[in-house]
């Protein structure tokens, strides 16, 4: 009590709170210099490696273009490349399974950019803002007992 206030600028600056530092992102790569991120969609799971080279994708030990033949799945698949202008720039590894096509290639967009944010960890504030870090939490909705669907009923006949 010995310390005693002569005005209200001297409490105001007492009572100023520490500015809370931002969290430190970091290179996060395996014994082989690749890093690794696991993304899901639905019931889908993808298992993702990048490490620096050509630009080969291979999904389940097969090429893109011939795991995912359509160019709209293909499309969100690289979007996180083309926002972080890094197309020819890495090999990526890609194990999926569940769920169908659609789910897998966001499963695969989500892990991608994952893996990306642990390789280089400056991308993270360009992927966060597209969304691509976010896990979509949207699923299939469970059939309840009584109904013919999740919320379709049975005809109704009054005779």
């Amino acid at each position: 009590m010995a310390d005693t206030l002569q005005s209200l600028s001297e409490l105001g600056d007492r009572l100023q709170p520490a500015a809370p530092e931002a969290p430190v992102h970091v290179q996060k790569l395996d014994a082989y210099g690749r890093a690794y991120a696991t993304g899901k969609r639905k019931d889908a799971i993808a298992r993702v490696w990048i490490k620096p080279g050509a630009g080969q994708i291979l999904v389940n030990d097969r090429p893109l273009d011939v795991y995912f033949a359509r160019p709209v799945l293909r499309m969100i698949l690289q979007q996180p490349l083309v926002i972080a202008n890094r197309v020819d720039q890495y090999d990526i590894r890609v194990t999926v399974d569940g769920g169908g096509l659609s789910g897998q290639a966001g499963a695969v967009r989500h892990g991608l950019s994952k893996a990306l944010t642990y390789f280089e960890p400056e991308l993270r504030a360009i992927l966060k803002k597209e969304g691509f870090l976010t896990r979509d939490s949207r699923v299939v909705e469970r059939k309840k007992y009584g109904r013919r669907k999740a919320r379709r009923s049975f005809q109704f006949s009054k005779r």
